[in-house]
């Protein structure tokens, strides 16, 4: 197996799946040494022991390593990362940088792309596994996101049913198009109406566009950018990720998705995945063509039926941007490990100056609130 080069790793941790997150400013910025913005001495010191549940925190196993990693030296980064890493490793960074739990989630696009009951099987020993592994092994540390077989909507929906009331598990988290559909499609109804029906939430997380998406939006001629992996940085994580998710929220509301599912509770990641920048936009422009086909204005949706993670993305000024369009009720902390550093993150938020009722919401409590759970006493 040939050595992971500063363009090899900057390939890998960008192409086909390689992380929730990790931009290639991130992972440039990571390998240069900068650091994080100096934080605020007096406030970092007062939140000292701040404690944090991490609300996107990925892994994998062997099997999806193979089922989605595109060559030999992509399943050598994400094994350098400890995405696999279940035990000792991840329990030593969570540890290092105050973390006190980590719900977990299968690294994308997870089984979506396995179809019938292969995928179905697939998803239940994926969620037996953590429950069996992690979960039994170190008590209160771990939680999950359920990984479902979307492609089969009623299996996905039963699926949701047993992790949750069997084996614990939080909500359900998805990765991008499900075979050219979103769940504003009405094949996934039966998705939808378990997760109201258990009252658990959905994570949205990104994935890659489909095919002919991919042709015309990102693709190239000039050799050097495909070698160079530059249109999966293009239409991953360094910018189709998150246009994806958020074209899809707002394809849920237009759709009427939260008429229909009023409760529906809905999570996206990486500080709004662009929704602070075009907020005004959205609800400015969008709000006349849909106030006669929608129970609500259009923005309302997004105060009642969405939460927002700050997974990999720890900027203070996008932060404050997000806290002034989405209640601080909203906001949950969240790492994006192992494409993010955990400490990098837990410092920053320490430093962030908020009072500390607001940063107590956001590192625990609303996902306290939301998950029905509880930080572990130490």
């Amino acid at each position: 197996m040939k050595s992971m080069g500063r363009r090899g790793f900057l390939a890998a941790a960008t192409a086909l799946g390689a992380g929730a997150g990790v931009t290639a400013y991130a992972a440039v910025s990571a390998a240069d040494g900068n650091k994080t913005p100096d934080k605020t001495p007096d406030i970092a010191l007062r939140d000292r022991d701040l404690p944090f549940i991490g609300t996107e925190e990925t892994f994998t196993t062997p099997t999806l390593l193979k089922l989605n990693s595109i060559n030999q030296d992509h399943i050598a980064f994400l094994e350098e990362t400890g995405l696999s890493d279940l035990g000792q490793r991840r329990i030593g960074d969570m540890d290092a940088g105050g973390l006190n739990v980590q719900i977990l989630s299968a690294h994308t696009p997870s089984v979506q792309n396995v179809p019938g009951q292969r995928g179905i099987d697939l998803a239940y020993h994926l969620n037996r596994q953590l429950v069996d592994g992690p979960i039994a092994k170190y008590p209160g540390r771990f939680k999950a996101f359920a990984t479902l077989p979307l492609q089969s909507p009623e299996a996905a929906a039963d699926e949701l049913e047993r992790s949750v009331r069997e084996d614990g598990f939080l909500g359900a988290l998805t990765n991008g198009h499900i075979a050219k559909k979103y769940l504003d499609h009405p094949d996934f109804e039966p998705v939808l109406a378990r997760a109201v029906a258990l009252d658990v939430p959905i994570y949205l997380h990104p994935g890659y566009p489909a095919d002919e998406v991919f042709k015309i939006y990102y693709s190239t001629t000039r050799s050097k950018y495909t070698e160079e992996y530059q249109d999966y940085i293009f239409s991953g994580s360094g910018y189709g990720w998150h246009q994806e998710v958020l074209t899809q929220c707002i394809r849920m509301i237009a759709y009427g998705v939260f008429d229909r599912f009023p409760k529906l509770k809905i999570i996206i990641g990486h500080m709004g995945e662009g929704l602070p920048f075009y907020y005004e936009r959205i609800v400015n422009d969008m709000g006349e063509p849909t106030k006669d086909s929608l129970e609500k204005p259009i923005g309302q949706y997004f105060q009642d039926n969405f939460w927002v993670t700050t997974s990999a993305f720890p900027q203070t000024e996008l932060l404050d941007l997000l806290l002034k369009y989405i209640s601080v009720d909203r906001v949950m902390f969240a790492t994006d490990y192992p494409f993010a550093d955990i400490k990098e993150q837990t410092d920053w938020f320490r430093g962030v100056d908020l009072p500390r009722e607001a940063k107590e919401k956001i590192a625990f409590r609303n996902a306290e609130k939301l998950f029905g759970i509880k930080v572990p006493v130490k």
